[in-house]
C-alpha cells in the first residue's frame, strides 16, 4: 500500500505492519480485520482516510507507533502511553517473566513485590496481574511518567498494585526487609552513547534512558536499596544492555549478593541479571 512505501522511505523499520496498526487504530478494528477488509477491498471513510494520512505522516516524522495509537502491548495488557514516559519494549517481557518466576515461588501466602523505576507500570502490573496474591508497589520518580502509572492501574483493575511516587535511593524504608521480589527496567544507557533510533532519542524521556557516565549509577543505587528491602533469600531482577552483564554482576557481587546470574532475552543477547539476597 503507499502508506508502507512512505513509512519505509522514512526508514521505519517495519512499515508494512506499523501501516497495518495506524489503519486498525484509526478504524477501530482488530489487525486481522484490517487484512481480511485489505483483501476484498472495502472502502474506507474521506474522514478515515484523512485521519489515517494524518496517522502515517506522524509515524514517518519517526514518532512513536505507541504514542500515535495511545497504547503498547505488554503480554497480556495493552497499556496507555504517551509523552513523558518510556514505551515498554517486547525484550522486557522476558525480565517480567524472570520476576514473576520468582515471585510465584516466594514463601508464604502474600508475597510482597517492588518495581522501582516503574514508568508505564509495565512490570509492577504484569506481576499483580499474573501473581494475584501478591503485594505490589511500584515507585516512579517522575510526575509525567506517574500519570501513565495510575491511569494504567486503574484501567488495568489490578486492586494489588499502589503507587508511591519519589526516587528508589530510600525508598519504602517500612518495608525493610519484607519484600520477597524487587525488580527494576532502570536508565542503563552511558551518557555518551545517544541512541540511534530517533523514536528513542526524541520521545522517551531522557530521565528513563541515561545511567552516568558508565550506564550504571542507578543501578548502584538500586543495589543498596534492594538489599535494604528484602528478605533472606528475596530476588533481585534488573534489566539492562546487552553488555552490561559481566560489569551489573561484578556490582552485585562486590555488594554481597549471591547467586548473581545475567540472563538472555528472545534473541540470544543477555538482557537481565539476577541475584539472591
Amino acid at each position: 500500500m503507499a502508506a508502507s512505501a512512505v513509512l519505509s522511505s522514512a526508514g521505519v523499520p517495519t512499515p508494512d505492519v506499523d501501516a497495518e496498526l495506524l489503519l486498525a487504530h484509526v478504524l477501530g478494528l482488530g489487525r486481522g480485520v484490517v487484512r481480511a477488509r485489505a483483501v476484498t477491498r472495502s472502502a474506507v471513510t474521506a474522514s478515515d482516510a484523512s485521519a489515517f494520512g494524518e496517522a502515517v505522516r506522524r509515524r514517518a516524522a519517526r514518532e512513536p507507533l505507541q504514542h500515535i495509537t495511545g497504547t503498547a502491548a505488554f503480554r497480556s495488557m495493552h497499556l496507555h502511553v504517551g509523552p513523558g514516559v518510556f514505551v515498554p519494549r517486547p525484550e522486557t517481557e522476558g525480565v517480567a517473566q524472570l520476576a514473576i518466576d520468582a515471585l510465584r515461588a516466594a514463601p508464604g501466602e502474600r508475597p510482597v513485590a517492588v518495581d522501582l523505576g516503574t514508568g508505564s507500570g509495565a512490570i509492577a502490573l504484569a506481576m499483580a496481574t499474573e501473581v494475584p496474591v501478591a503485594s505490589v508497589v511500584a515507585v516512579e520518580l517522575s510526575p509525567h511518567a506517574a500519570v501513565w502509572t495510575r491511569r494504567n492501574i486503574a484501567a488495568v483493575g489490578a486492586g494489588n498494585v499502589w503507587l508511591v511516587e519519589g526516587g528508589l535511593a530510600g525508598a519504602l524504608p517500612e518495608l525493610d526487609g519484607t519484600v520477597s521480589v524487587v525488580a527494576s527496567n532502570p536508565p542503563y544507557i552511558p551518557v555518551g552513547m545517544v541512541p540511534r533510533d530517533p523514536e528513542v532519542r526524541l520521545h522517551d524521556p531522557e530521565l528513563a534512558l541515561y545511567g552516568g557516565a558508565d550506564g550504571l549509577d542507578v543501578v548502584r543505587d538500586l543495589s543498596v536499596t534492594a538489599l535494604r528491602l528484602l528478605h533472606p533469600d528475596g530476588v533481585l531482577v534488573v534489566e539492562h544492555g546487552e553488555e552490561q552483564g559481566g560489569a551489573i554482576r561484578d556490582l552485585l557481587d562486590a555488594d554481597g549478593w549471591r547467586s548473581t546470574v545475567t540472563h538472555p532475552d528472545l534473541a540470544g543477547r543477555d538482557r537481565a541479571t539476577t541475584a539472591v539476597r
